[in-house]
This record gives C-alpha cells, structure tokens and sequence, in this order.
C-alpha cells in the first residue's frame, strides 16, 4: 500500500510502498482511509516533541492519528488509528469511532474531530461551561481556536472574548460569534488594560488557552484581586504554541477565586472519552453537516506529502490529505 512514512533519520514524511497492517485483537478493524488531516499534533509527535510521543521506529512508521475511512461493510466513519492513518489502510480501535452524516463530505470531517477534542473537551469536562458564561479564547485565530468560539456559543456562552496575532483572521471571528476581540500586536500593557476594562463589566468564567507563555502570563496577571470577592475564573491550558513555560505569582492564586487545569490526553476520564465518541462528536458531525458549524480545509493529495507537511496554512484553515 502506499503510505507516508517517517524515519528516525528523517525530517519529513516520505511518500513509499509500505506493509499493509494487520488486525491485531478483536478490538480493532481493518478500514481503507479516505482523509487524514495534518495538525500540529501529528507533527509534534512525528519529531518526538509530544508527551504521548513514540515515533518513529527504526523500520519506519506511518505517521497521522485519526482520520475518515470506510469499514469493510462500507459504512463511512471517523476513526482514531492504531497504525498510521497516512496510508491506504489502517487499523482502527472500535470503540473509538464515528458514523458520518450523508451530508458531511470527509474532508471537513477530518479536519474537525481534533479540533472539536480540543475545543469541546476543555469547554465541557473542565470548565463545566454553563449557559450564560463569558469564555475568553486566547489564541483564536487558528483552526481550533475558531471551532471553540462556535462550540461556545452552542454550549450557551453569553460573551465570547477572542484574542489573536493575525489581524486579518481576528476581523473574520465575529462572523462565528465572537463578541469582543482583542489583538496580540497593541502591547503588553494595552493587552492587559483592554483585559481588566471587559472584566470589569463582564467577569470572565472561563479561559480556553491555546498559546500558554507571556500572553498566558498577562491574562492570569489580569485577573489579580485585591482582597475584595472574586467571580470563579475557569482557566483549562489546551495548547502551548507559544511557549511551554510560564511564571505566575502566588498573589494570582490567593486573590482571586482561580481554577487552573488542562485538556488533553492523559486528562480525561475514561466516562469523558466515552462521552466524546458516544455524544459529542456525533453532536458535531451533525451540526456542521446541517451548515452551524464552520470550518474551511485545503484538500492535497497523499503523493506529495514531504512538500506539504510543513507548510504554514493560512487564515485558520486546515490542511487535509485526501487518499
């Protein structure tokens, strides 16, 4: 089968023949896959730069984690690999699958599972987002960050706050539902002074990061009491994109009623995973097949891999291969 494969040696996914994989358990399925989208996830993990990292092996390994494929019955579904779903065939977990809406076309399916784990994941399970919460999204501007402003205003946000570098991107986040955006690029001090001027007529519940870092840094800086009572502030780290570190003073954590968790692999319960395959991605499907969850892809071909695994895609689009 045709495959992208990495090597221990090497920087990029080469495109070659590869074994076909093989069912290893009664858990497990043999599927022929349709579409894989590339994130960040499955780069970091192919340079050993995740925590849940264990690529590649000596003999070389199929990169990319999830997918859209066919089981052998025909039907359509989103699936979590166990091989490497940058191939012609994969094997897939059973329980960890999906079955597709008719009028959800692969591609946008690819490219939204991740997305909806890293959004609704956070919102759910470790914020307990209640309607009529205000939820700050730091670090927007990308795929996930737009896929999380719609999830939460599906869950029932009052107020979406979004922050963002790319101008042209953040001037496109109101048309998803962002009610207030705040730009990266005005300076440390304006950045903060903008945070505390919206808390003060609307306290913020919950904080979706995607950045960590300096900005994280302010926004916790922002929140800072004074001694005076304080509204419960959710904050559920997702991403480090810009950093993995941060200082935060104890005065953060004693002045102001501060939650501070993250959402990602090894976070979850085993009910919340249930719950994701069982609730809220069939929720998802459902809602971006009916037209009320938005996202954009750029569709490319298996064969040409190594030139596209790195690009830099624009305006918080996705890039999805197609096989």
């Amino acid at each position: 089968m045709k495959a992208a494969v990495i090597f221990p040696d090497g920087e990029l996914p080469q495109y070659l023949d590869f074994a076909e994989p093989t069912v290893q358990s009664d858990h497990e399925k043999l599927v022929s896959v349709k579409a894989v989208a590339i994130k960040h996830f499955d780069r970091s993990r192919a340079k050993s730069q995740h925590y849940s990292s264990d690529y590649p092996r000596k003999d070389g390994r199929v990169v990319g984690s999830d997918g859209v494929c066919f089981l052998p019955d025909g039907t359509r579904v989103y699936a979590i690999g166990v091989s490497g779903m940058l191939a012609e065939k994969a094997t897939i977990e059973k329980e960890r699958m999906v079955k597709l809406p008719e009028r959800l076309n692969d591609a946008t399916a690819a490219a939204l599972a991740n997305a909806v784990m890293g959004a609704a994941m956070g919102l759910k399970f470790k914020a307990k987002i209640q309607s009529g919460d205000v939820v700050l999204i730091n670090g927007a501007t990308g795929f996930t960050g737009r896929v999380a402003i719609q999830i939460a205003k599906h869950y029932g946000a009052r107020k979406v706050i979004v922050t963002g570098r790319n101008q042209q991107s953040l001037q496109e986040l109101s048309a998803l539902g962002a009610d207030e955006i705040i730009s990266l690029l005005e300076g440390d001090a304006q950045f903060v002074a903008s945070l505390k001027k919206l808390r003060t007529s609307s306290p913020i519940d919950v904080i979706i990061d995607y950045l960590w870092g300096q900005t994280a840094e302010m926004i916790l800086s922002s929140l800072k009491g004074n001694g005076s009572l304080t509204n419960k502030t959710r904050f559920v780290s997702v991403g480090s994109v810009t950093g993995d570190l941060i200082q935060l003073s104890a005065a953060n954590l004693r002045s102001v009623d501060l939650h501070i968790t993250g959402s990602g692999l090894g976070s979850w319960s085993k009910d919340q995973i249930d719950g994701l395959f069982t609730e809220i991605l069939p929720e998802m499907f459902q809602l971006a097949a009916s037209g009320k969850l938005k996202a954009e892809t750029i569709e490319v071909k298996l064969k040409d891999i190594a030139q596209l695994w790195d690009i830099i895609v624009p305006n918080g689009r996705r890039l999805v291969i197609t096989i």
